[in-house]
């Protein structure tokens, strides 16, 4: 992908809504309602949970951390917003409801006007995608920032699969690496349980961005070619339990952030390694993934590394509790929240923006 890292690059950006300016009175977890899928009960026809964003939501609330007025509500990304890592004729073949039921594996979308196809299915994960972006911003500006969405990490730029349509863990590196100053080197921690062969393609031969991926080495997608930008590669077995998972996941974390101190890091925080996902092939307990966040925030946190966290796949309803429990651990271990950033080894003040303001299903 093409580097700008100029000045004058940076002064010919787009204009975007999507790095506004955030009320300091806001959390930093970005999230809307039109997030979830629901279409006449065809979003059941894959197993991901097309609804569990708003889930989490419901359980932040119930626990009185959010209100629909501390959070940040997320904006749709726009098709200049898109183009600035999809190639146009990559976004014309989404108008065909043929592609987009290849990319999201429900096959009934053939059959539907690409009208609906975009109101239904793609505007919601526009406006995931916008999230991420956003939020990017925001973990520079606050040290700590949440997608209660996102992390479609198998799309690149010009071609999607496994759920994923738009390539928002790419957009929101390459709106840092253009429209903020201080922000060049991105770090990429990828957890899912599948390969993040999207921004892996995306980010192959950029220098920049240094990419962390621990999956089953024996489910979708095993692109091998995407393999070659993964600078710590961790391939697991079928049924990696607990203790094996998490001192891999420290000790790496850890090595990835002392081998490079990036300016952003960017975690997908899949929650497809809990035991009995029908894709992810993991045996993680719940209490495994909301400790396993916890390894990765507080090496973050340790660090004053800005910190991105995207939810990404997940198959199973009981993981929008187990997403709402993980972000109540990092409160409670002051890990987030406004007290995080006075912590030790905190981000202070915001930075300056440049420019205008094993199955038939894969996976996300």
């Amino acid at each position: 992908m093409a580097h700008k890292e100029d000045n004058e690059g940076k002064r010919s950006s787009h204009c975007t809504a999507l790095h506004a300016c955030i009320p300091k009175t806001s959390l930093p977890i970005v999230y809307h309602p039109d997030y979830n899928i629901t279409f006449m009960g065809l979003e059941k026809l894959h197993p991901f949970d097309a609804g569990k964003w708003g889930k989490v939501i419901h359980f932040l609330k119930e626990e009185q951390f959010v209100t629909d007025e501390n959070i940040v509500e997320a904006l749709e990304a726009t098709e200049e917003d898109l183009l600035v890592v999809h190639t146009r004729r990559y976004l014309n073949r989404l108008k065909w409801s043929l592609v987009v039921a290849g990319i999201t594996e429900i096959p009934p979308l053939i059959f539907l006007p690409n009208f609906l196809v975009q109101r239904k299915v793609l505007r919601p994960l526009r406006t995931q995608t916008g999230g991420t972006i956003m939020a990017a911003k925001l973990a520079v500006d606050r040290g700590w920032a949440i997608n209660v969405g996102g992390g479609f990490h198998h799309c690149s730029s010009d071609k999607g699969g496994g759920f994923c349509a738009y390539a928002d863990i790419t957009l929101a590196i390459k709106f840092l690496f253009e429209r903020v100053e201080g922000i060049s080197r991105a770090t990429i921690i990828d957890l899912d349980a599948h390969q993040g062969n999207g921004h892996e393609r995306d980010f192959l031969n950029d220098g920049r961005v240094y990419i962390m991926d621990v999956y089953n080495r024996y489910i979708y997608p095993g692109d091998g070619y995407a393999k070659r930008a993964i600078k710590r590669k961790v391939e697991l077995d079928w049924g990696t339990e607990d203790s094996e998972y998490l001192q891999k996941v420290e000790l790496h974390t850890d090595g990835a952030l002392n081998e490079v101190r990036p300016d952003i890091l960017v975690y997908n925080a899949g929650t497809d390694v809990l035991d009995g996902d029908p894709l992810g092939g993991l045996s993680i307990s719940p209490e495994g993934i909301v400790k396993r966040d916890e390894i990765v925030f507080r090496a973050a946190r340790r660090r004053g590394v800005p910190i991105l966290m995207v939810t990404s796949g997940g198959y199973q309803k009981k993981t929008a509790r187990i997403i709402a429990d993980s972000i109540l651990n990092l409160r409670l271990q002051g890990l987030i929240a406004a007290e995080a950033l006075e912590g030790e080894g905190s981000v202070t003040g915001a930075r300056r923006t440049s420019g205008p303001v094993g199955s038939q299903f894969t996976a996300v």
